[in-house]
């Protein structure tokens, strides 16, 4: 058994198809296919149904590939590790970002992480929290920055800053004759939320139920898909939403006179770099955390913990 043929298992088992999975791994196809053989030949088990379309995993092929990731992850941080560590930081590092960071995180520390490591590729991808979780463990990401803690004993969570909520409201809504507001203030039935699959919706739905006492229903008129959709919908009809405070950087005056804060403590979310337990690109990683610790304001470094609302 070779950390080769374990590779070409993942690949198969991820494209779910030969040809593609050589692709991907920069081999033949027939290649691929006698090492996968010989793989098979020296478990005794088959590991993939060849009869269908896609191809799928046998239950023998299951129950191992976890390991197998793991075995191949472990490999390529060995050659890491023996690299010069006085070499110039270069490589690829796969990042995964949830929409709800990515358009207000992004510009803030890109074009220094550009210009300190100029020989460092970046792919960067905008992704829900499920697909992010679920590449991290395909091997598909090497890194991911996402709302924190989730329920993932395998994945390590490294918390870079903590960001408040805060209320954006329509022009005529009685809550701008307030200067701070409280959760309780807000009419939950005029209130404004992402669709499903966010975990900025989750977190702001679990802050409403946490302070609304009465058990009444939380009416949604719309699930939008983004932030700026949310913005558009308070600006130009009634209601209030939450957004993450990083997300109202580019507000204009009149914007900012819709703002309002909550009165402490006020609720924050936690935004955390996540990887796998065995780190493959350590250093890519850690430069990458470092750039973005660069650029974070103090006020958002150290809060209450208790005041973490969860996914």
């Amino acid at each position: 058994m070779t950390l080769t043929q374990l590779e070409y298992l993942i690949a198969v088992d991820t494209h779910r198809h030969f040809a593609r999975a050589a692709d991907a791994c920069f081999v033949t196809q027939p290649t691929l296919s006698i090492q996968l053989k010989k793989l098979e030949d020296e478990l005794g088990v088959a590991l993939f149904d060849r009869g269908k379309q896609p191809v799928v995993p046998t239950d023998a092929a299951i129950r191992i590939l976890d390991e197998a990731r793991q075995m191949v992850q472990l490999g390529k941080r060995i050659k890491e590790q023996v690299k010069d560590e006085t070499e110039e930081l270069q490589g690829l590092i796969r990042i995964g970002f949830i929409p709800t960071v990515a358009p207000y995180l992004l510009p803030l520390f890109l074009g220094e992480f550009q210009a300190k490591y100029p020989r460092v590729e970046l792919e960067i991808e905008e992704i829900t929290t499920e697909n992010l979780i679920a590449k991290l463990k395909r091997d598909e990401l090497d890194a991911g920055i996402a709302a924190t803690p989730l329920p993932e004993s395998n994945l390590h969570e490294l918390p870079l800053y903590y960001e408040p909520f805060v209320a954006y409201v329509a022009m005529k809504d009685p809550l701008l004759k307030k200067s701070a507001i409280r959760i309780s203030d807000i009419n939950l039935s005029n209130l404004w939320l992402l669709a499903e699959g966010h975990c900025f919706r989750s977190q702001v739905l679990n802050l409403c139920q946490m302070q609304d006492k009465s058990g009444s229903d939380i009416h949604i008129h719309l699930k939008a898909g983004s932030i700026e959709t949310l913005k558009g919908l308070v600006e130009h009809n009634a209601g209030v939403t939450l957004l993450p405070e990083f997300s109202t950087r580019g507000f204009n005056d009149e914007q900012r006179d819709q703002l309002r804060y909550f009165k402490t403590p006020e609720p924050v979310r936690e935004i955390s770099l996540i990887t796998c337990r065995q780190v493959v690109k350590q250093r890519l990683t850690e430069a990458l955390c470092k750039t973005i610790l660069s650029v974070i304001p103090e006020k958002f470094k150290s809060p209450v913990k208790s005041n973490i609302i969860p996914i």
